[in-house]
């Protein structure tokens, strides 16, 4: 009897050492019954802290509640006309606080069983959906208004499923023949481009010696206009040194106003 009573009291100890858990700060437990209806998970999510129950009947499991990096491989994805589009995404992400039970109750695994299982599906179907919806040249002209749609699609899509996206960047990448093709449009683009500013210098350079000529030329008739019978005969005057020439015909310098 006293055998029984000691062994009996052991496994209450046992029982009592054991039935309590600690939940690290910045994570929710939840209270898992091992049996019930309600497939096994209470409705409220344990706050941080000791959490007590009894190990024969019921488990606790510990989801984080802080950012999470999550773990992505890349993958391809056709575009509507068939071009290939590389995904290699880097995104942060959390659970909703308040949520765990939910998202327990949906999939019975780990915080990085979800996230790299059902929420990477997610996120690949964001990709596909969008993504076949414009051509290659549409999405090469307008890559982030494709790469905000993708987010808004798997934001939407995670957030019935109890989680947060805090930062997303889908990483896409073109393969090598459109980045090629890219490379030379803009090649040439740059090329016209720097035609054009040749045309316009050569046309800034012509219409600047069309000035110069214009105002030389109005300057030779203002001259030739100011060259005057008496302006000249002045010029002439300043000009002279006083000698009359010792043959010939003196000059007359002054008209006779006699006459």
């Amino acid at each position: 009897m006293k055998k029984f009573l000691f062994v009996l009291a052991a496994c209450a100890l046992l029982i009592s050492g054991t039935s309590c858990e600690r939940i690290d700060a910045g994570c929710e437990g939840i209270r898992v019954n091992l049996f019930g209806s309600d497939r096994g998970v209470d409705d409220v999510a344990l706050v941080t802290g000791w959490v007590y129950f009894n190990p024969v009947t019921q488990k606790v499991f510990e989801y984080p509640t802080y950012i999470r990096a999550m773990e992505c491989d890349t993958f391809v994805v056709n575009a509507k006309d068939g071009g290939e589009f590389i995904f290699d995404p880097k995104i942060n992400i959390k659970i909703k606080e308040g949520e765990t039970p939910k998202v327990f109750r949906r999939y019975r695994k780990s915080f990085d069983d979800v996230i790299g299982g059902p929420i990477f599906l997610h996120l690949i179907n964001a990709c596909r959906i969008e993504i076949n919806n414009f051509t290659t040249d549409s999405i090469v002209s307008n890559r982030e208004k494709v790469e905000k749609a993708i987010e808004k699609r798997f934001e939407d899509a995670i957030k019935t499923e109890g989680f947060q996206l805090c930062q997303f960047t889908t990483g896409l990448k073109y393969p090598p023949s459109i980045a090629e093709a890219v490379e030379a449009k803009n090649k040439i683009v740059q090329q016209a481009q720097q035609k054009e500013n040749e045309i316009r210098v050569a046309e800034a350079e012509a219409k600047k010696k069309l000035i110069y000529a214009e105002a030389d030329r109005k300057a030779n008739e203002l001259r030739t206009q100011a060259l005057t019978p008496q302006v000249l005969e002045s010029m002439w005057i300043d000009k002279w040194d006083g000698k009359l020439p010792i043959y010939g015909e003196v000059p007359r310098l002054f008209k006779d106003i006699s006459k």
